[in-house]
């Protein structure tokens, strides 16, 4: 708002005439009041040539403040009308950058809970791998449990843990650490433990009953005896007939063949030897093969004990094997040595058959699959 320059114009004010004076004075008084009337005129003719000088130069000067208090109104009805514009721009601008960041905010908020949804899922994939890796590594272990008791070897079991382990090891998961421990705990126990080698103990009496038809009896001793006898005096007899066709006529030296040839048999006829075991000996030559299936049985029923873990039965059937094969066979033969050496290292690698538990590594396992 512009204030306007007000002006004040004084004007003289002319005096008050003076009193009369006395008639004594009236001619110098007259000459007096004609020249005061020229000055007053005078001074009136200044007052108003000067009070319209004033008033020309006020009317010009108020012209120039109204010509700029128009040029100033214009300029701020202009100023006020971009004003009105920015500030319509301004708020047009404010409505798009609040519509905008509602937008953004409803976007933040959708990222935001996408996010979420993500990372639980994330952890819902990160569980369930971890379950299923958990799950994975127990039917593995029971696995291996059954095919030691199987087999009667660690070898399944240890494996199956060197494998465990190393798939906590790759899955990188701190929350299975305790398994791993547990895992590492079972394996040094399993390392101190003693298992008897079923799988070597079946190659072995396998072995052994294959070797039963070839194990001689004792009461084949005396023909074996006697075959031998033969067979080197038939080997001599060659030897001794060429010496003596040297020095005697070809008559003689046939007779005296055949002489040794007659009294070799009859020397077989009767033979005079220490029997220890009469019931062997007397066992009829039909007999022998079903002495030799009865022991070859017994190794089978010693078989199926320790496919069985029944070592206790094991260790009988390789006893009465044992036994026949005193009784019955003849000890001085290599093949009865041999066997009954074998029986007796069978029934001295028999050891406990218990397989070592997994309770640590199966609580731990359980533990971690419940999210603990």
């Amino acid at each position: 708002m512009s204030l306007e320059p007000q002006h004040t114009i004084h004007e003289d004010i002319p005096a008050a005439p003076p009193p009369p004076r006395p008639a004594s004075a009236a001619p110098a008084a007259h000459g007096g009041g004609a020249g005061g009337s020229r000055l007053l005129l005078t001074a009136v003719g200044i007052v108003a040539v000067a009070g319209l000088v004033s008033s020309v130069m006020l009317w010009q000067k108020l012209s120039n403040i109204q010509e700029q208090l128009a040029r100033q109104t214009a300029d701020s009805g202009t100023q006020a009308i971009e004003a009105r514009t920015m500030a319509r721009q301004a708020a047009d601008i404010a409505r798009d950058a609040a519509a905008r960041l509602s937008v953004t905010e409803a976007r933040v908020g959708e990222v935001a809970l996408q996010r979420t949804q993500l990372e639980e899922l994330m952890q819902s994939l990160s569980r369930s791998r971890d379950e299923n890796l958990v799950v994975d590594i127990e039917s593995g272990l029971r696995l291996a449990l059954q095919q030691s008791q199987l087999t009667g070897s660690l070898e399944p079991v240890m494996a199956a843990l060197k494998s465990a382990d190393q798939r906590i090891e790759r899955a990188a998961q701190p929350r299975l650490a305790p398994v791993q421990r547990a895992i590492a705990h079972d394996l040094e126990e399993m390392g101190k433990s003693a298992v008897t080698d079923t799988s070597g103990l079946l190659g072995r009496v396998d072995d052994l009953t294959r070797q039963v038809d070839e194990i001689p009896l004792l009461n084949a001793v005396v023909s074996a005896s006697a075959m031998r006898h033969r067979n080197a005096s038939a080997r001599a007899a060659p030897d001794q007939a060429d010496a003596a066709d040297a020095d005697q006529p070809r008559w003689k030296a046939i007779l005296g063949r055949a002489w040794e040839a007659i009294a070799g048999e009859a020397r077989g006829l009767v033979r005079v030897s220490r029997i220890d075991q009469p019931d062997a000996v007397l066992i009829a030559p039909q007999q022998a093969y079903f002495l030799r299936e009865n022991l070859k049985l017994s190794l089978m029923n010693a078989r199926l004990g320790i496919l069985s873990r029944r070592l206790d039965s094991a260790r009988m059937d390789l006893a009465t094997a044992k036994s026949a094969l005193t009784k019955y066979f003849d000890p001085e033969s290599r093949y009865t040595q041999r066997a009954i050496e074998t029986i007796s290292q069978l029934q001295t690698n028999m050891q406990s058959m218990a397989l070592p538990r997994l309770d640590e590594t199966f609580a731990a396992l359980s533990t971690a699959a419940a999210g603990r």
